[in-house]
Order: structure tokens, then C-alpha cells, then sequence
């Protein structure tokens, strides 16, 4: 085991990831731009260091800085957490060659997961079902080809990147030329990379991923699915495990896929694999995140796994505990509570905490960065919370969620914690059936999304 890890991160995924340090014995170094330097994970690690101004491109994306960080305070390795550097393959590549473990996928793997493209290959050849579309990175005149064979609506995306940046729905070929130009625009400023891809729009859909955990001797276990269609421009508000749309003979053949997808690409460590799910059962990968997932705590709820203390363990050279599927119990839901203004598009909305009383009681977990009196910067993602939520069946869940967002006192600052209390009061919710775009839908219908 590590005695001293550098964790790449700030926020609410800082304050897990050297939580879960400090239980396995681990000394844990944090890093901090200057807009941050009286933030809650600086003030938990056993030291710190100031890695630059609040910019993230002149801070926490900096890979000289973080490597100098980790080097100069005598780290052997590195958790990069969500965001940021975590998928970046120079990053882990740098960490390589300064003999620092990436806690996370060797760098082959996620550069090629992080092409959309190649991912896709990579899927095709290992027999797991892709969205209809084109084969590789598309020019106009292919575009149009391959939305024409995979029938419109079709989504064109950046073949760097995801998070909704560089994606246009095509309704019609009349309408492809400019959200090509729109979606390419887009990407350039996002990733540094104009290319994009067509795929058939499969809607109505859910999202649905699938967790996997992978040591260095090839054993893979799977945590289930985590269902993630609670959505805004893109972006997840709301996920739950078990998932309403699957029964167990697809839950298994996503697991099965995505065990030997993982052999097939050699992955390491913590990831998830994404998948749209049709109206007719139909399951079609979309991506693979090599990282830790923002909403990882859903399964850590239902497996009783810790899945930040898995990676560490992962790349300090440990074998898996048990392999296959991962049983589960009960049902969970996690809610993200953001900085944004829902009456505004979800406008982002930094300021100043002046009360923050999260809840408590059994069955709730809230993962924050955040505490009373915080100013919440402009400089980074708006995610100032999350409320995790445990029970034995999913009604119970749901009247546990409310009753937990209902208790959680934030003043200061608009947040999305009502637009979430009325989303699991819908009907929608309740029943099960939604969908990625349920959200768009209840626009104008909930109280809390009703503009002003």
C-alpha cells in the first residue's frame, strides 16, 4: 500500500477521495489554486500546495504543476479523481515517467476510450452493440451519407469529447450542414478538436451505465447499472440503481458485454461503460469514462463496495476480492445539488454560502466540499453537493430522498435542489417511466422550473 498519494482534484470529489486515504492509512496531499486556498479538502489533507491562479488552465490543468506537486512532497502516487486531468493520457503518461501509479486505466487505454471513434472500433470488435452510424470521423459529404443510412433524427458529436459539448440533434438533412458547422465550432473551443461523427438518435431512451472494476491480473467484477436519463443539456441531475428500464436478462447481457469488453481493451482499475437503452430493450454503447463517476456513491450504496478504496487498492497492485457480478441489495438514488439557477437555463450562480445545513438520518449520505459561509467561485463546475440516498425498495428511496432534500438548508446562492424535490414528486418518477429528455418535458409543468 501507498503511504503518501497526491489527489488531483478539488471540491466534493477532493473531500471523498482523501477521506477514503486517511481509512486505508494513506497520507493524502491536496492541491489548491489561489481561488481555493481556504477550501474544505485543503484544510482535511496532511498538506497542501498551491498550484496557481483560479483558472483551471493555469491551475488544476496544469500537468508540470501537479507532477511537481506530487514529486516535490514525496507522493508515489496520484488520484486524479473526476474532471480535470482524469482522462487525460499525457497526464498519465507524465505520471509514468516520473515514477508516480496513476490510480486509474494505463494510458493506452484511455486514449483510445477517449476517441469516440476508436472507442466505438474497439466495442464493435468486441462484440458489444454500437449506435448505428458512422464508422470513423466524418467529413460533410460522409455525414450525409451516413445519416441518410441511419435515418433520421440523428445526433452528430465531437469525436474528442462528450458532457453534451460539440452535439447537435439533426431532425432532417435540411438542417445538417449548420449543426455540423454549429457542433464543429463547438468542439474546436471545448477539446481543441473540431472533428465530429453521426449516430442514429434513438429516442425516447434511457442512459444507463454499467460500473466495472478491474485489477492487474485480469479479474473483473461488475457493480451493476446506474440509471442516469434525469438529464439537463446533457448534463445528469438525478441517478438511481437498480434501473426502472432493465429486467435481469438484459442486466446481465450489459454486464456480460462490458466484462468481456474489458478483457478485450485491458482496462484497469475503476470505470463505466454508457449505454443507451431503446423502448424495445435494445442496449447500444455510447462511451467509456476512465475515471471515477461523480455518481459512483449510488453503487457504492447498493454493493457495499467502496469504490475509491478499490482503486487504490487496484494500483497498489492488489487482486480483486471476488469477481463476476457484485450482489446488491436494496435501492439508491443520489441527487446533485448544483449552483445554478434553474429559472434561468441552470444559469451557473457563484456566491457566497451564507447557510448550509445538509441532512441527516438513516439511509442518507451527502458528499460536499462545501461548508457554512463558502464562497462557491465561477472558475469551476457548478456541483456543490450530492445527496446519496439508501432503502429496501424504491418507493421507500424516493420518500427518503424527499425527505432528505426537504431537511437540506442552503441559502445564499440559487441551487437545483427544488427542481429535484419536483422531479421525484412527478408522476414520471414515480412510475419509472422517463426518459432523457422527461426533464425538457416537464418544463413549464413544475414550479420550480417555471421562469421568472
Amino acid at each position: 500500500m501507498f503511504s503518501r498519494v497526491l489527489v488531483a482534484n478539488r471540491g466534493e470529489i477532493a473531500v471523498r477521495v482523501i477521506r477514503a486515504l486517511h481509512e486505508l492509512g494513506v497520507e493524502a496531499v491536496a492541491v489548491y489554486s489561489t481561488a481555493d486556498r481556504d477550501a474544505f479538502h485543503v484544510s482535511l489533507a496532511d498538506q497542501a500546495v498551491c498550484i496557481g491562479p483560479p483558472a483551471a488552465v493555469e491551475s488544476y490543468l496544469v500537468v508540470s504543476n501537479v507532477i511537481a506537486a506530487a514529486e516535490t512532497t514525496g507522493c508515489e502516487a496520484v488520484h486524479p479523481g473526476y474532471g480535470f486531468l482524469a482522462e487525460n493520457a499525457d497526464f498519465v503518461r507524465a505520471c509514468d515517467e516520473s515514477d508516480l501509479v496513476f490510480i486509474g486505466p494505463p494510458a493506452d487505454v484511455v486514449e483510445q476510450m477517449g476517441d469516440k471513434v476508436r472507442a466505438k472500433e474497439a466495442m464493435r470488435a468486441a462484440g458489444v452493440p454500437v449506435v448505428p452510424g458512422s464508422d470513423g470521423v466524418a467529413d460533410p459529404a460522409d455525414l450525409r451519407r451516413a445519416a441518410g443510412d441511419a435515418g433520421y433524427p440523428v445526433l452528430l458529436k465531437a469525436a474528442a469529447g462528450g458532457g453534451g459539448k460539440g452535439m447537435r440533434l439533426v431532425g432532417s438533412e435540411d438542417e445538417l450542414e449548420s449543426a455540423h458547422a454549429a457542433a464543429s465550432a463547438e468542439a474546436e473551443a471545448a477539446f481543441g478538436d473540431g472533428t465530429v461523427y453521426v449516430e442514429k438518435a434513438i429516442s425516447p431512451a434511457r442512459h444507463v451505465e454499467i460500473q466495472v472494476l478491474c485489477d492487474g491480473n485480469g479479474n473483473v467484477l461488475t457493480l451493476g447499472e446506474r440509471e442516469c436519463s434525469i438529464q439537463r443539456r446533457h448534463q445528469k441531475l438525478i441517478e438511481e440503481s437498480p434501473s426502472t428500464a432493465l429486467d435481469a436478462q438484459t442486466r446481465e447481457a450489459m454486464e456480460s458485454a462490458v466484462e468481456k469488453a474489458s478483457i478485450a481493451i485491458g482496462f484497469r482499475n475503476a470505470g463505466t461503460f454508457e449505454f443507451l437503452v431503446g423502448s424495445d430493450g435494445g442496449f447500444y454503447f455510447i462511451e467509456v469514462n476512465c475515471r471515477l463517476q461523480v455518481e459512483h456513491p449510488v453503487t457504492e450504496l447498493v454493493t457495499g463496495i467502496d469504490i475509491v478504496r478499490e482503486q487504490v487498492r487496484i494500483a497498489a497492485g492488489e487482486t480483486l476480492g471476488s469477481t463476476g457480478r457484485a450482489p446488491r441489495r436494496g435501492h439508491a438514488v443520489e441527487i446533485r445539488i448544483n449552483a445554478e439557477d434553474p429559472a434561468r437555463g441552470f444559469l451557473p450562480a457563484p456566491g457566497f454560502v451564507s447557510m448550509f445545513v445538509p441532512p441527516l438520518g438513516a439511509g442518507v449520505r451527502v458528499d460536499t466540499g462545501v461548508r457554512e459561509g463558502a464562497e462557491i467561485p465561477p472558475f469551476y463546475d457548478s456541483l456543490i453537493a450530492k445527496v446519496v440516498v439508501w432503502d429496501e425498495t424504491r418507493p421507500l428511496v424516493i420518500a427518503r430522498a424527499i425527505r432528505a432534500l426537504t431537511e437540506f438548508e442552503i441559502e445564499g446562492i440559487p441551487t437545483t435542489r427544488d427542481v429535484a424535490l419536483d422531479v421525484l414528486g412527478s408522476t414520471e418518477f414515480a412510475t419509472g417511466s422517463y426518459s432523457t429528455s422527461t426533464l425538457e418535458g416537464l418544463v413549464g409543468r413544475l414550479p420550480s422550473l417555471a421562469p421568472r
